[in-house]
């Protein structure tokens, strides 16, 4: 398809756009699309929720599906070891997809009960899995309440033994993503249109919470820098600091997540309703 679409840039973001830099539409034959996460070579994954596949964008510029079924996944993320984790919603669960694409269902409860639908996940440099477990009714699940008493953020061991809560007082966590030196979470609580940032301890809980910005996310990505890109009216960029860098503006209702891919990972890809989307960078991106 490779469409593209000029827009007036926002002054700051050169800082991350060379001016006059145009949005691609790479594809739009999907039903809706999220989880966008790249590999070590720069690949970069992303799902079809409704159609229940995963699709992958080479950095050859091929569309190819990489797994359906695909346990309806929504956001994924590669590890250092090559496994792709998905929060797969099909039924509630967290899925860890090796590099040969077996499949283990890693958790799926907590106190007893489904998980409210895994939605965003994020793994530490120590193999800490940290994921936000929002409540989205799906229309293909048989209950329609939310299993969870609330709407939280939950931390995975490195053995994948142990589930515990660590943020409980967000309206709906979705978007989440951390720092490459394993210091710093950020989530985001889409409901009150807010983005925290916390410390991360020795032992993977998280301290020290504060204001990142004024503005919700669905998903989102870091940079090299440290600037954040978040999701939702297309993609808004902040610096590490929380002053608005500005807007890329995406022609779809709805932004969903992006991710940095290609050789260089000077690439950002966008999943926006029924489109992918990408755009050069200036800089590197951390994911």
């Amino acid at each position: 398809m490779l469409l593209q679409s000029a827009f007036s840039q926002d002054k700051d973001l050169s800082k991350i756009l060379k001016p006059g830099t145009k949005l691609e539409k790479l594809s739009g034959d999907f039903s809706f699309t999220e989880g966008p996460a790249s590999d070590a070579a720069g690949n970069v994954y992303f799902t079809d929720q409704p159609n229940d596949r995963i699709m992958v964008w080479s950095i050859n510029g091929n569309l190819s599906t990489y797994m359906q079924p695909s346990g309806r996944s929504n956001g994924m993320f590669f590890d250092r070891k090559g496994n792709l984790w998905s929060c797969a919603d099909g039924n509630n669960d967290l899925w860890c997809i090796s590099p040969d694409k077996s499949v283990e269902v890693i958790h799926k409860d907590y106190d007893g009960k489904l998980l409210n639908g895994p939605n965003d996940v994020w793994v530490a440099p120590n193999g800490n899995i940290y994921l936000t477990d929002p409540f989205y009714k799906r229309s293909w699940w048989n209950h329609t309440e939310m299993p969870q008493d609330k709407q939280c953020v939950y931390l995975l061991s490195p053995d994948h033994k142990t589930l515990k809560r660590i943020v409980e007082d967000l309206a709906q966590p979705n978007g989440i993503v951390g720092t490459p030196d394993g210091k710093s979470l950020y989530v985001a609580d889409i409901r009150s249109n807010k983005t925290w940032v916390y410390s991360i301890n020795p032992d993977g809980t998280l301290g020290n919470k504060k204001l990142f910005c004024e503005l919700g996310s669905d998903g989102m990505t870091i940079d090299s820098k440290g600037n954040i890109y978040l999701t939702g009216k297309g993609v808004t960029a902040f610096n590490a600091k929380g002053k608005k860098l500005g807007n890329i503006p995406v022609p779809e209702s709805w932004t969903t997540n992006v991710c940095f891919g290609g050789r260089n990972r000077k690439e950002l890809f966008i999943t926006a309703s029924k489109g992918l989307y990408r755009i050069i960078t200036l800089v590197k991106g951390a994911y």
